[in-house]
């Protein structure tokens, strides 16, 4: 980007830098760590680097609440809560890998902006389902405290679930209040090998629908393994493990299962090179994305049990945005070239109808567009399809 850079220190600076950016003209590009940087496009907007807001302000494990300001390294918060055999349930990430830089940089409100979930989100829900609440700066440089502590909200809005995979352009956080649950005691990793897409996903809806209580499901087709989690204590995990022996899985080593597990959070098998993509389907959805790829190159893996789909794919972007919508799903890019950036949206387009409605609530926290930088659609002249 190559506008000016505004690190603040505390809430009072990010009010001050909304207001001369509005006074100015000029748009805020909301940064943390940088680690998702390189999804969408650079522009020229200044740039409000939240990094400098950093630090635990409350944290009670008893009462499973954890208040972070967004700048806080994810690997701090997950050490702090990990000491207390507590987690964050929806299994964030560090997206460096994936654009080959070291993990490290993701921030705890990157993720949470981004809304970034894990394999785990199969069984324990989203981001936005454990934002609790938050402080924020809106596009009008006001105050805004929403969700669990509320002392000023706006009519008709789940405020929490609107901030979480927003990507920083409704308002500025500037405090998180985020739901921690207990870590398991235990954990275990079954797999299947040498199923194709369909055997792959039909295995993981059978495991998903038995009482086996799985925590996270995955196909790995480089690796030939589609893989089972289960967590709890041992003489469950031990019970429930036989009825997934029924199907077929057997126990991986420990070793194993955390690199199969690895992969899949780094996208390693995929490589570093081709355009990426991520695509929502319902989980039957993901063998169909996949097979209409295939004359294309495709290479894939399904986390969600089948409803995620991570794919790299040279295919036209149309053809890959039509696979997914043929399936049930939307396709947004995270990774490719620059000249492939400016000619194709971020997120799938939406119907005019959720076009209006997605203006309409930014409007209501950012009326001079001061957050809409163009980054996630250069093409657009009305905001971009929200995550």
């Amino acid at each position: 980007m190559s506008g000016a850079i505004l690190k603040v220190r505390d809430e009072a600076d990010v009010v001050e830098a909304v207001k001369a950016a509005e006074a100015g003209g000029r748009k805020l590009a909301i940064r943390s760590g940088g680690s998702k940087a390189a999804i969408g496009l650079a522009t020229d907007a200044d740039v409000l680097d939240l990094s400098g807001l950093t630090g635990v302000v409350d944290y009670d494990p008893a009462e499973l609440l954890l208040v972070v300001r967004p700048g806080t390294p994810l690997a701090e918060v997950e050490a702090l809560v990990t000491a207390q055999h507590q987690m964050l349930a929806f299994e964030p990430f560090d997206h460096g890998p994936i654009f080959g830089r070291p993990a490290g940089a993701a921030t705890i409100g990157g993720v949470v902006a981004a809304g970034v979930s894990g394999p785990r989100r199969l069984s324990r829900g989203a981001a936005r389902d454990h934002l609790l609440g938050f402080r924020a700066v809106s596009g009008r440089g006001e105050t805004l405290i929403g969700g669990s502590k509320v002392v000023k909200n706006v009519t008709g809005y789940d405020l929490p679930k609107l901030v979480a995979g927003s990507w920083g352009r409704l308002v500025a956080v500037t405090e998180l209040n985020l739901k921690v649950v207990p870590r398991g005691r235990e954990e275990m990793t079954l797999a299947v090998e040498g199923l194709d897409a369909s055997e792959g996903q039909a295995l993981m809806a059978r495991a998903m629908g038995s009482q086996a209580d799985v925590a996270a499901a995955a196909h790995l087709p480089a690796q030939g393994l589609t893989l089972l989690r289960l967590e709890g204590f041992g003489p469950s995990i031990r019970a429930r493990a036989e009825i997934l022996a029924g199907l077929g899985a057997a126990p991986l080593g420990g070793t194993a299962a955390a690199a199969v597990w690895d992969q899949l959070r780094t996208l390693e098998p995929l490589g570093l090179t081709a355009p990426l993509w991520r695509i929502n389907v319902p989980p039957s959805g993901g063998p169909k994305v996949v097979a209409s790829l295939e004359p294309y190159g495709v290479r894939w893996l399904f986390d969600w049990a089948g409803g995620l789909v991570w794919l790299t794919c040279d295919a036209d972007p149309a053809v890959i945005r039509a696979a997914a919508t043929a399936a049930g799903g939307h396709a947004t890019l995270v990774r490719g070239p620059e000249a492939l950036r400016a000619a194709t949206p971020v997120f799938h387009p939406a119907t005019a109808g959720v076009r209006a409605l997605e203006a309409r609530v930014r409007h209501a926290f950012d009326p001079q567009s001061i957050f809409e930088t163009g980054r996630f659609d250069a093409t657009a002249g009305t905001p971009a399809h929200a995550h």
